[in-house]
């Protein structure tokens, strides 16, 4: 009898409990206005109109331009520069390799709940947070908000996710790089399977461009561990290839081709000043955001 997988849910209470009072802090100076928490290369707050942006759900009803909106199809809001905070960018890899899970959370799971916690971070502290999920191509996307309804229509999203399909993540930062218009933030949640040298090149870019950038790489314990011991039938998640071996025979090669890459791209990311965190998805997003955040203090 088949078996239905329980709603995922991104943003559980004791997650938030545990992240209670923290606060993600940029290292650098990023465009808007925020008061205390980051640093703003504009002086001084202001809460004046500035210009108009298309409705999205989750926006604030008492925003709408009515004047505006009566001379057109189309609903219109104001944007105040109160509003342009920094903007973050959460690139969730939503495919097929992110499926795989020893345990109870798959990787996707784990990396929505992450997302999720860093979305309730960043609104909580009047930012705005934006979600790109992707594949081979950007399947889902949801603009950078502030709003008090915002987390809802991110968590919606978050919740509904499922792993498929093929990763590309050149095609992704590109993409990415005509998305994030001003300087701020850009955290990239995903396996890495797809780490080629030209996917290195974009992130500096992002890093030229003064975008702050965060890598969380997310492995399955087993395959940080390699626990096999019997003959196993190894599947790619996203490619059409199978192969049946002895893993007491290659255990050792793994995880020591597994220990050069990891160290690779540790090295990459530190060359590139963007900070890199491996999370081990066993551990819970308030102990992964928890080592994130102390981190960055620390630099």
């Amino acid at each position: 009898m088949s078996s239905v997988a329980p709603p995922r849910q991104p943003l559980t209470p004791e997650t938030q409990a545990r992240l209670q009072g923290l606060l993600l802090e940029a290292r650098e100076a990023v465009e808007g206005v925020l008061s205390g928490l980051h640093r703003s290369r504009h002086r001084g707050a202001s809460i004046e109109f500035q210009e108009h942006k298309e409705y999205s759900p989750g926006d604030e009803l008492r925003h709408i331009d009515w004047k505006a909106n009566a001379r057109n199809d189309r609903l219109w809001v104001k944007q105040f520069e109160q509003e342009t905070n920094l903007r973050a960018l959460l690139l969730l890899d939503a495919s097929a390799s992110m499926g795989y899970g020893s345990h109870r959370a798959t990787k996707l799971d784990r990396a929505c709940e992450i997302a999720a916690t860093l979305a309730h971070l960043l609104l909580r502290q009047q930012d705005a947070v934006g979600l790109v999920a992707f594949q081979q191509q950007v399947t889902d996307y949801i603009p950078p908000r502030s709003s008090s309804g915002h987390l809802t229509v991110l968590l919606e999203k978050l919740a509904g996710l499922q792993a498929a399909g093929q990763t590309d993540l050149v095609q992704l930062l590109g993409r990415v790089a005509e998305l994030a218009d001003r300087r701020g933030m850009v955290i990239l949640l995903s396996d890495l399977f797809d780490l080629r040298p030209e996917v290195v090149q974009r992130l500096r870019q992002l890093r030229g461009r003064k975008h702050e950038v965060i890598v969380l790489q997310l492995l399955d314990p087993w395959e940080l561990t390699f626990p096999f011991s019997e003959l196993t039938r190894f599947v790619d998640l996203e490619e059409p290839r199978t192969v049946q071996a002895d893993p007491r025979g290659m255990r050792r090669a793994y995880l020591e081709e597994l220990r050069s890459y990891l160290e690779g791209i540790r090295r990459a990311c530190q060359e590139a000043d963007i900070d890199y965190l491996l999370a081990d998805t066993a551990r819970s997003p308030g102990e992964v955001l928890t080592e994130l955040l102390a981190r960055r203090q620390g630099r």
